[in-house]
Order: C-alpha cells, then sequence, then structure tokens
C-alpha cells in the first residue's frame, strides 16, 4: 500500500511539473531578429588568358655558333621570366 501511495504522489509531481513547463512556454512570445551572416561567395575571375611566347630557342639550329647560342639563351631566360610575372599578376587578380 505504501508503494501505491508514493506513484500517486509522483504522478502527481509529474504532471505538475510538465503543466508547469507548458505554461511557462506558452506564456513566452517568440523573439524576433534579423541575424546578418557574411558567407564567402565563389566569384569566377575575369583575367585574360596569358598568351605563351614563341621561344626563341625553338629557331635555334645545330650549326649556330656558341656565342648565338648563348645570346639566345639569355633571350629566353628573360622572356620566360616576363611570362612568369605574367602569370602570377593574372593569379594575383584572382584573389
Amino acid at each position: 500500500m505504501n508503494n501505491n501511495c508514493h506513484c500517486k504522489i509522483f504522478r502527481k509531481l509529474f504532471l505538475a511539473v510538465i503543466v508547469i513547463a507548458l505554461a511557462g512556454c506558452a506564456s513566452r512570445e517568440p523573439e524576433v531578429r534579423t541575424v546578418r551572416v557574411e558567407v564567402p561567395v565563389l566569384v569566377p575571375c575575369k583575367t585574360q588568358a596569358v598568351t605563351v611566347p614563341s621561344w626563341v630557342v625553338s629557331g635555334l639550329k645545330k650549326s649556330d655558333s656558341l656565342e648565338v647560342k648563348v645570346r639566345t639563351l639569355l633571350a629566353e631566360r628573360r622572356q620566360r621570366t616576363g611570362y612568369e610575372r605574367e602569370l602570377v599578376a593574372a593569379v594575383g587578380a584572382c584573389r
């Protein structure tokens, strides 16, 4: 009989807690607020394509003198440096 009494008290207490919880939720108005969220968006890169120059070394012949070959290689080195700078600038413009 004692267990039955505890069960009735527990049920009444449980129902009272649920009623209080529901009453608390019902009396509160929802808070409306605007939140600004900044999200990064992918944007297509709009740069001109870097054209590959015609390398001066491609015009060398085996019969050319050593001086001509060295000058041609130095000229191509300058060409490559300029080409690389154009590529770096194009990539930098897309960041």
